[in-house]
């Protein structure tokens, strides 16, 4: 039973070496043990000090990003824009001047066709009219071989002429 029953001799021995090793480990262990604490503490709030820095700025480069994107698709939706009304208003000028030279064909065509018109118009009358003095000159002749008739008719036209 002594094992159990602490004897007060070990019990001042181990409070004297236990003060001993306290004051020992106080003079030289726990400042060091301090500053390396303290100096790991430090190392990680700037760690964690920097660690937010950089998130921020990660943060603050991702909206850059994103305002960067969203200017180039207003961009892109501009020149979209500005190259479909740039098509339409050239479609519309293209059918604008084929109307305009369809216009001008069709009335360069129908002028030239009028002056065919009128052209072989003048050409049938002069054929009819080459035609009806022929044929007059045949009718005369035959009718006028007379003398006697000749004269008859020519006083007869001679009348009619100072009448009217």
């Amino acid at each position: 039973m002594g094992l159990l029953t602490p004897d007060l001799g070990y019990f001042v021995w181990a409070i004297i070496i236990f003060v001993i090793l306290l004051f020992i480990l106080k003079k030289f262990a726990w400042k060091p043990i301090i500053k390396m604490l303290n100096e790991r503490e430090q190392n990680i709030a700037g760690s964690i000090a920097t660690a937010e820095k950089i998130k921020a700025e990660m943060a603050q480069l991702q909206n850059e990003n994103e305002a960067l994107l969203a200017k180039a698709r207003e961009e892109r939706a501009q020149l979209l824009k500005e190259a479909r009304e740039t098509k339409e208003k050239i479609i519309s000028e293209a059918k604008d001047m084929a109307k305009g030279e369809a216009g001008k064909i069709i009335s360069d065509a129908q002028l030239a066709i009028n002056s065919q018109k009128m052209a072989a118009i003048t050409e049938v009358k002069n054929e009819v009219g080459k035609m009806v003095v022929e044929l007059s000159e045949k009718i005369l002749k035959k009718e006028l071989s007379a003398a006697t008739r000749q004269e008859d008719y020519i006083n007869s036209l001679v009348k009619e002429i100072k009448l009217s």
